[in-house]
């Protein structure tokens, strides 16, 4: 078990493709971890161990890989580097003590590595960047460098420079130690030498400013600096430390993780400048921050230990459920290996398998225990698809596995529409969707069939209109007899439906009435002239007929029924349709395009403004079934730089042109069962 001080929980996030899982790889291979290098394309690293993972190419789960290096511990989380799964990146980044951005230094700074820094941002988590692939052709380390210091600014630290590119790439220049350090065998261990000459000029160049950037965190530094005196090599790495654990300094290193050129650096970095966690003595807390759900194991919880010390057979209390939680079989994963462990000490990451009911964001501490946790907020889910069961079997099953799949990823959310009566699993995007329906059908055992999502039209009136519901039927016994007069009036949006008793006299017993608000309410329900149901609308029964035999509570329900459908008929009905609101963010050069887009979408736009760093802010009422997969338009025009929210706001008449198309769309549907 290593100390505290010595763990290190480090976070490789990044576009996809730019070579976090190689790099995750080719660091537990340089501490001796694994003994041989796994690919991506051959579908067998230790972190992509998904079948969806290897049949993909890509990561699409969050997977830890520790290794030990230099007397310390490190724990590297790998996360996917694709929008659809940001609610991964998001626990990678919530555990993390510090993030190393990994860019390649052939396609540069790409959209979803933006999308990282900021999340890292927002929780000024401690940064810093590792260029890859700078031994593949079109590499570029100073064009790569300069997009990372337009993009994040002056914080941009470079550690290194490269010795050659492309082909020739062969090791990499120390610039604070003014030393190079080649690469030529396959153990990933390089040789330190003199500076190439031809790259000295360079070399001093970027030292001296390294070295300035670096005392300015420090007055005394800085005076000593600014007199000419020598500062020596350990205390501008220990003022870096700070400046990196202030997420004020954000150093860049570089290498080919493919190729072990750098990496024993990067590993040496991590160890020395990395922050550790923070220590905290006490009562044993835990957070969950990604729950596996295993065919066989059941639910495994993965876990960092925020304060004291977690042992096997622990009782520690959910803070959700108040209840206890027994940990037995406590294990460290690498990929999907499982080593057991006794204790996991403060700052640690861990898993345990089979509590009754924990899940990602809970919190299990000791009873009596006081710490305080940042709640676990996931990502809101953009796009939805609706689901149902293949066949009577899984009908059966659906129910239990949602469940489980909702355990593992928090980021799914499941929505029962009473209105379009349709099942709705919303996620980050289609890539997203269909990976939840494949794990749904591998790993669970049921199949679902998707279609595409209702929207919930309603109808109105727009006059007034009275008629006669009359339901007379005679049998070999008793008849049924009822007449009810109707009245129908339009109600403001929103208003609802009332129901107004003017019957005198007793030609409607009083017993009978509430049958005709019955008959009245369930037709409303079921659809008005278009197949959608009714709201918005007063009805009074103000007249009728009964037979003392004949009529019952039956006839007088039909009679309201048959009244209030020839009633609708005649007061003007209307078809409308739900408008969202929607707040889209975006760079600001993407402002004409997006407005075109929402215009040719029906969308008024309310108004726009600039929010800073470059992004503005549309806020537009959009009809809701033009934008049911909105995330698709918005990743299209953007490149994925956009993001949006959305809210219902109103229901508006549908033109009159996409009546007939609607109601026809509608009948269709019902036809199809």
């Amino acid at each position: 078990m290593h100390p505290t001080e010595q763990i290190r929980n480090v976070a490789l996030v990044g576009h996809g493709g730019s070579g976090k899982t190689s790099l995750a790889e080719a660091l537990l291979f340089v501490g001796g971890a694994i003994t041989r290098l796994g690919r991506v394309e051959d579908g067998n690293t230790v972190c992509d161990f998904d079948p969806e993972e290897a049949r993909r190419g890509i990561s699409v789960s969050l997977s830890i890989a520790p290794f030990e290096y230099a007397g310390h511990k490190i724990n590297v989380l790998d996360a996917p580097g694709y929008a659809d799964f940001v609610g991964d990146v998001a626990a990678a980044l919530r555990v993390a003590d510090l993030a190393i951005f990994v860019v390649s230094a052939v396609e540069g700074v790409e959209v979803q590595t933006e999308m990282a820094w900021r999340l890292a941002a927002e929780r000024n988590l401690p940064r810093a960047v590792f260029i890859n692939k700078l031994d593949r052709e079109r590499a570029s380390y100073p064009r790569t460098l300069d997009e990372l210091k337009d993009k994040f600014g002056a914080g941009i630290a470079p550690l290194e420079l490269p010795i050659g590119e492309e082909h020739e790439f062969r090791g990499v220049i120390d610039l604070l130690t003014d030393t190079a350090v080649t690469y030529s065998g396959t153990d990933g261990v390089g040789s330190a030498g003199p500076i190439p000459p031809e790259l000295e000029g360079e070399e001093h160049s970027v030292h001296d400013a390294l070295v300035e950037g670096i005392v300015v965190a420090d007055d005394d530094l800085m005076e000593r600096y600014l007199s000419d005196e020598k500062i020596e090599v350990k205390e501008l790495e220990h003022t870096l430390a700070k400046g990196i654990a202030e997420a004020s300094v954000f150093p860049v290193l570089c290498g080919s993780a493919t190729k072990l050129i750098g990496i024993d650096r990067l590993a040496t970095f991590i160890a020395e400048e990395g922050p550790s966690p923070r220590a905290a003595d006490g009562a044993p807390v835990a957070f969950v921050f990604k729950t596996i759900v295993d065919p066989y194991v059941g639910r495994v919880n993965l876990f960092k230990v925020l304060q004291g010390t977690v042992k096997t057979d622990a009782s520690l209390v959910n803070g959700r459920t108040v209840s206890d939680e027994r940990l037995h079989q406590l294990s460290v994963m690498r990929g999907k290996e499982q080593e057991s462990t006794g204790e996991v000490p403060t700052g640690d990451l861990a898993a345990v398998a089979k509590l009754s009911d924990t899940t990602t964001g809970d919190v299990l501490g000791a009873r009596g225990a006081d710490v305080e946790v940042e709640p676990f907020t996931a990502p809101k889910p953009v796009l939805a698809v609706a689901i149902r069961p293949k066949s009577k079997g899984d009908e059966d099953k659906l129910a239990n596995a949602l469940h489980r799949l909702l355990d593992e990823d928090p980021v799914l959310v499941l929505e029962r529409n009473a209105e379009t009566k349709q099942t709705l699993l919303w996620g980050m995007g289609e890539t997203h969707l269909s990976i939840a329906l494949e794990k749904l059908h591998r790993k669970l055992g049921v199949e679902v069939a998707t279609d595409d999502v209702k929207v919930a039209y309603r109808e109105t009136i727009t006059g007034t209109a009275e008629a006669e519901g009359k339901y007379k039927k005679q049998t070999g016994g008793h008849g049924q007899f009822g007449v009810a007069f109707i009245r129908v009036e339009p109600r403001e949006r929103g208003d609802g439906f009332e129901f107004v008793d003017s019957i005198v006299g007793g030609v409607i017993p009083r017993q009978f009435i509430p049958a005709v608000e019955k008959g009245v309410a369930e037709t409303m329900q079921h659809g008005g002239m278009y197949g959608f149901p009714v709201v918005d609308v007063s009805v009074t029964v103000f007249d009728g007929k009964h037979h003392s035999v004949d009529s019952s509570e039956m006839s007088f329900k039909m009679a309201g029924s048959l009244g209030f459908k020839e009633a609708m008929a005649k007061a003007g009905p209307i078809l409308l349709e739900p408008i969202s609101e929607l707040v889209v963010t975006a760079p600001e050069q993407f402002q004409g395009d997006l407005m075109g887009d929402l215009n040719s979408k029906r969308g008024r736009i309310l108004g726009s403004s600039a929010v800073g760093n470059g992004e503005m802010e549309i806020v537009a009422q959009v009809p809701t079934s033009e934008i049911l997969r909105y995330e698709i338009d918005l990743r299209s025009i953007t490149g994925g730089r956009g993001r949006f929210q959305v809210q219902h706001s109103h229901y508006d008449p549908v033109p009159s042109h996409l009546v007939s198309k609607i109601a026809a769309q509608a009948e269709e549907a019902v036809r199809a069962g």
